[in-house]
């Protein structure tokens, strides 16, 4: 039975470790949604986000998981005539897939074997074809650990095909990648905030560009809950179309305050300090799944190289120090495990568990 005053510390992809003083947040009295009360909360933690993301576009909060944001990504930009590429690359960016042609979409795939990239010359070759109006990339697949190079991607298609829509699921890469909103020519990105963020799971952060805007109003059957015209129009009055979940975006507001207080770059390099230990630990132990030039700075997916029972060395783990790490996910289970690094996770954190993992080994 689970001891509900003595949790599990986590170091799984998700959720992710929450600090005391966050948990603290979410038991704040809570707002009237339609006060003046809450449209300052809401306006203020917009604002700060949209200086995370380095935006000066559309930032939006959903009551939700991101995966909701898949379905309106696609019902809200893409019209029923149309062709989606959807880039795959292991189990969520499948699922993207999975969820256009669930919209009634066309969808055309381009998929490699889990633990590759997506690489600019892929898409490009796809592209040429002419016949997408818009593509699904996964930032960072939080199956397999890969960091797919969005920003070589992003240059590429902002010089040879600039009308093609960009949707990105950041779910594990926000906040502990970089990610400039604006400059990426991106039109939809989102996460959840239990990654990252180091917020309980219940809310979805997402940016949407202006052009992204005005193709949604061309696009008909765009259902309700994620109808990005009843966003904008409740952005105007700084609510959220539905009831939001307040305790959440109260966290949120402590969140981004301080990692505005420490700096986005050094956000980043922080997370890129840790990974870096992980990756060195697993190389010298295991191995890596995906090739290092593409390994992700906020989870590191390792191979399972010495046929151990991971399973076994998770739960000895959890009953000696009262910590998780994750096993491998779908396929991957037992072939490979994964150590999250992301959000409040410290360096010393890291160092710690793996030292426990490596005593279990001996």
């Amino acid at each position: 039975m689970v001891d509900w005053k003595n949790p599990p510390r986590l170091f799984i992809p998700g959720p992710v470790h929450v600090l005391p003083e966050v948990l603290e947040q979410l038991s704040r009295y809570t707002l009237g949604h339609r006060g003046k009360e809450y449209s300052q909360l809401h306006k203020e933690t917009v604002d700060m986000l949209k200086q995370v993301l380095f935006t000066e576009q559309n930032v939006f909060l959903s009551t939700s998981s991101a995966s909701g944001v898949w379905e309106g990504s696609i019902r809200n930009c893409v019209d029923h005539n149309e062709t989606v590429l959807c880039t795959m690359c292991g189990a969520f960016s499948d699922k993207f897939a999975d969820v256009a042609r669930s919209c009634g979409r066309n969808v055309e795939e381009l998929k490699v074997d889990w633990g590759q990239a997506i690489t600019p010359e892929m898409i490009d070759k796809k592209l040429a074809e002419g016949k997408y109006s818009a593509v699904t990339i996964v930032y960072n697949e939080t199956s397999t650990g890969l960091t797919n190079p969005v920003y070589e991607i992003s240059e590429m298609m902002k010089e040879k095909y600039p009308d093609v829509l960009v949707f990105v699921d950041a779910v594990s890469g926000m906040v502990g990648l970089p990610l400039h909103f604006d400059e990426l020519g991106w039109d939809v990105v989102f996460a959840s905030v239990q990654k990252a963020f180091a917020i309980p799971p219940g809310l979805a952060v997402f940016a949407v560009s202006n052009r992204a805007m005005a193709k949604s109003k061309t696009v008909t059957g765009r259902g309700y809950y994620f109808d990005f015209q009843q966003f904008a129009k409740s952005a105007e009055k700084n609510q959220t179309p539905t009831t939001p979940v307040i305790p959440h975006i109260m966290a949120l507001n402590y969140q981004c305050a301080k990692l505005l207080k420490e700096g986005m770059e050094n956000v980043w390099k922080r997370h890129s300090q840790m990974a870096e230990y992980v990756r060195g630990w697993a190389k010298e132990n295991f191995d890596l799944f995906c090739e290092e030039k593409y390994a992700s700075n906020t989870l590191t997916t390792i191979k399972n190289t010495r046929g151990i029972v991971v399973g076994d060395v998770i739960k000895a783990i959890q009953t000696k120090h009262n910590t998780v790490f994750g096993n491998g996910y779908g396929k991957l289970k037992e072939q490979t495990f994964r150590i999250a690094h992301m959000g409040d996770i410290t360096l010393a954190d890291v160092k710690e568990l793996t030292g426990w993992i490596s005593d279990e080994l001996k």
